[in-house]
């Protein structure tokens, strides 16, 4: 078994070793030396070995004559190759001394093809480059030129387009490299054109806003109809869309690389070299391409909202500084103006921005400043106003604050608060034009010389009748020279009034007041110049010294006419406001009442002056108060009473044109203070002892005073109306004189008793002064029988008041 397993395993060994590779035999002949049968396994390959030899002999055999005939055909073969490759060599040497000029011109053609796609190469190169160039001389040209919007557009092109294309050169690089330094250099002077800018439109903003309030002023007087208004409200607004349009247009030329408007950053344009009449507008005077140039270059740069919030920031700053008011300010109307003009140049510029950067600013923000504008505004013109004493300035502030507000309020911004505030100002105004007319009238009063106007033609007559309504029919019919009935005040009180009221139109004219309004504000300012400043003056008339008695007659005779004319003023005033008189809730004039005040005042006066002129004659007099009886017949009024008289008849005749009433009063007045006055006299404490003397002498003083007053030196009394002035007196008298005391004592309390006037206290103190007289007497004459029943008829006449008095005040 082993053997043929042997056997077995040596020929599957040589089928191996005849189909496989020599060069894999290896294996397989180290698997013959690795087994036990070397020698069994060399006599098996000689015998294989044979086996083939006789095979290839065989086949040998069989293919021999082939194989010389073959070789016969090889050998004629070998001849001819042998031919053929001569030709062939000598076709190669021809074909070779024939190539040598071709491969010389190939190898040229090759340098050429080479050099072709170097050129080749090096103009694509050249076609990425040579833009890159180009547009970096052209961001050197711009950057040059100030052109730094464009800049930047040619900047980001040539980051994000052209360097990529250009490939990787050392130019490129350092281009790339300084393409962020040229972002921050463009930015950084774009920022210090936008401060400059800021800088100039705050330095000019007075001359910004001045131009915008001619302007407006210029528009108010075009807008003189109601129906030209919409028209001037399409105008100003077709006007902000124009310049819209230019802002707009400038920034479209800056996005195509063109010049803006103006490359100066100084914000200010020169436009007073124009030969036109006609007023620039506000946005004229400003080159706003700075601001326009600064928010573009910042929006392309990614850093809108830092712009924005610096922009802002820096426009509030430079509000609270226009918004601060210099101190002398209320000094001047200049100081005013400048003032308004500044803010108004401001909101100017910034409602400009804000119709044209789309965003820059927002009407949240305009609003804003203009609110924090407003309240401090309002606050420095009642602070400055304050100061004001001269109503010219306070008008001219008015209308200056009015302008103010209609430029303002033509470019959108609320003014109604800065209207109220001029409201609240007017009484400020009123104030100033009521100390201003307490001068004017104290002035006229004090060179006013209490009398009658004497007029001698028809011209004077007519002048003083234009400047005050006088209507006499009977005065008219007068012929020249002729005298009116009031002094030169009256006429001119009354112009003054007139001006008075002129001056408070003024205020109210533009506050957009309806005409009930003006004409209510008007009739209470009147009010108060009659009731308060004019009041006050003519009390200071009547009441400063040295007023005699015809200048306080005139000064009545003057306050009636002034008072006759209210109703000329009421009808002035309705003239002028359009406001018929008669109109519900109209407020009355108190110039009557003012005139009648003033009226009495001097009448009181008149009363009170009169007292005491008769006062000054009364210190004159001078009694002997224990003088001898004497007969009736030759005693004589005293010297001072007849004065007296004569001064009061004189006095009297001047009170011919003062109402009736008044001279009657004044009359009545004055004989009761003389009755009053003697009366005093015979009471006076200090004058212990009266004689019957003395008695009769005050009796021819008190019918001297009786005559006086019967001779009716003021016209309107009724019968002896007068004479009851000095009854009181008369009856004392005649009690004394004509010693009736049985009549007194027996009739007293009765409505029919002669001595109805004596008081029984009075009768009594009299009594009392005799009694001392007729005591000291007795001392010398104590045995004249006479002067002692005298006496004891005294005591009995005192003993009987004293129970008179004590029966009726018990």
């Amino acid at each position: 078994m082993a053997s043929v397993e042997t056997a077995a395993e040596h020929e599957r060994i040589l089928r191996e070793i005849e189909s496989t590779d020599t060069n894999c035999i290896g294996p397989t002949l180290r698997s013959v030396y690795d087994g036990q049968e070397h020698g069994l396994f060399m006599e098996k390959l000689d015998v294989r070995i044979r086996n083939h030899d006789r095979e290839i002999e065989k086949m040998c055999n069989h293919h021999f004559q082939g194989f010389v005939d073959s070789i016969t055909e090889l050998l004629k073969v070998r001849g001819e190759a042998q031919k053929l490759k001569c030709q062939v060599i000598e076709t190669n040497r021809r074909l070779q001394d024939d190539g040598k000029e071709l491969i010389s011109s190939m190898e040229e053609l090759q340098k050429c093809r080479l050099q072709q796609r170097n050129i080749a190469t090096t103009i694509d190169k050249l076609s990425h480059c040579l833009p890159v160039l180009e547009m970096y001389r052209r961001l050197q040209e711009q950057m040059r030129t100030k052109r730094y919007y464009p800049a930047l557009r040619t900047l980001e092109q040539l980051e994000q387009t052209c360097l990529p294309k250009a490939g990787q050169y050392r130019f490129c690089s350092i281009m790339a490299e300084n393409i962020p330094k040229l972002r921050i250099q463009i930015r950084d002077t774009a920022m210090s054109q936008l401060r400059d800018f800021l800088e100039s439109i705050r330095k000019h903003s007075d001359k910004i806003g001045e131009t915008a309030i001619k302007q407006a002023q210029l528009q108010r007087s075009l807008d003189s109809s109601v129906s030209m208004q919409p028209q001037a409200m399409i105008g100003r607004r077709n006007r902000k869309e124009a310049m819209a349009a230019v802002a707009v247009t400038g920034t479209d030329s800056d996005r195509q690389g063109g010049s803006p408007v103006s490359e100066q950053d100084s914000g200010i344009l020169d436009v007073e070299d124009e030969e036109d009449d006609e007023v620039p507008g506000a946005q004229d005077l400003v080159d706003f391409s700075p601001v326009y140039r600064c928010l573009h270059i910042y929006t392309v740069l990614g850093l809108r909202d830092v712009f924005e919030n610096y922009y802002r920031k820096q426009r509030r700053k430079q509000a609270r500084l226009v918004l601060q008011p210099h101190s002398n300010m209320h000094e001047t109307l200049e100081g005013y103006r400048r003032y308004f003009n500044q803010i108004v140049g401001f909101f100017v510029v910034e409602d400009h921005v804000l119709h044209t950067t789309r965003g820059l600013v927002n009407r949240a923000y305009v609003e804003e400043l203009w609110e924090l504008a407003l309240s401090k505004i309002i606050a420095a013109l009642r602070t400055h106003s304050s100061y004001c004493d001269d109503p010219n300035l306070v008008l001219d502030l008015k209308n200056l604050i009015v302008l103010f507000a209609d430029t303002l309020q033509g470019y959108g911004f609320p003014v109604s608060q800065l209207f109220d505030m001029l409201l609240e100002m007017r009484e400020q105004y009123g104030e100033i034009l009521l100390k201003k007319w307490n001068i004017t009238f104290r002035q006229v009063l004090d060179q006013d010389n209490y009398s009658p106007i004497p007029v001698s033609t028809e011209q004077e007559y007519r002048h003083y009748t234009s400047q005050f309504p006088l209507q006499d029919p009977e005065l008219d019919k007068l012929p020249f020279p002729k005298k009116l009935p009031f002094s030169e005040f009256v006429p001119k009180v009354y112009c003054q009034l007139k001006e008075f009221i002129y001056a408070c139109l003024k205020y109210s004219e533009d506050l957009h007041l309806s005409s009930t309004e003006v004409d209510d504000m008007i009739r209470k300012s009147t009010n108060l110049l009659l009731t308060r400043t004019l009041s006050h003056c003519l009390q200071y008339a009547i009441k400063k010294k040295n007023v005699g008695l015809a200048e306080l007659v005139q000064v009545i005779i003057n306050t009636t006419h002034l008072e006759q004319s209210c109703h000329f003023l009421e009808e002035f005033i309705s003239n002028i406001t359009n406001v018929p008189p008669d109109t519900a809730n109209a407020t009355k004039l108190y110039g009557t009442s003012t005139f009648k005040d003033a009226r009495h005042a001097a009448e009181a006066e008149i009363y009170t002056s009169l007292n005491a002129k008769i006062d000054q004659f009364l210190q004159l007099a001078d009694y002997n108060w224990l003088a001898a009886p004497q007969g009736g017949e030759n005693l004589s009024a005293s010297d001072y009473l007849v004065d007296l008289i004569t001064f009061l008849g004189s006095t009297f005749s001047v009170f011919t044109n003062l109402p009736g009433k008044v001279a009657q009063t004044a009359c009545m007045s004055a004989c009761k203070h003389i009755a009053t006055s003697l009366m005093q006299l015979l009471l006076d404490p200090e004058v212990r002892q009266i004689s019957m003397g003395a008695l009769h002498q005050l009796n021819t003083d008190v019918k001297e005073c009786e005559s006086f007053a019967r001779a009716s030196p003021v016209a309107g009394f009724q019968g002896d109306t007068l004479l009851l002035a000095f009854s009181d007196l008369r009856q004392l008298l005649e009690l004394f004189t004509q010693w009736d005391w049985s009549t007194y004592l027996a009739d007293y309390g009765k409505p029919t008793c002669k001595y109805l006037r004596v008081n029984p206290h009075t009768a009594l103190a009299l009594l009392e002064k005799m009694k001392e007289t007729s005591r000291k007497n007795n001392v010398f004459a104590q045995f004249r029988k006479m002067d002692r029943d005298r006496q004891k008829l005294i005591d009995t006449v005192i003993k009987q008041l004293r129970n008179l008095i004590a029966q009726h005040h018990t």
